[in-house]
């Protein structure tokens, strides 16, 4: 397996357990995270960005 770094963006959402949800399952669309952190707030348009290491699925390395 590859470990990849990348960067996400999710709409923000209500509550934190949503949120964590929805990042979760957009990373689950790249790979297996091994680790994750949200590093950007944009309150105004209502985004978040997370970089993530992830071990990529076979058919994405």
């Amino acid at each position: 397996m590859t470990s990849c770094l990348i960067t996400i963006e999710v709409i923000l959402q209500d509550s934190a357990l949503e949120l964590e949800r929805v990042i979760e399952a957009e990373l689950q669309k790249q790979g297996e995270p091994i680790h994750w952190a949200v590093t950007e707030v944009d309150c105004q348009r209502q985004r978040v960005l997370v970089g993530a290491l992830l071990w990529l699925k076979p058919e994405l390395s």
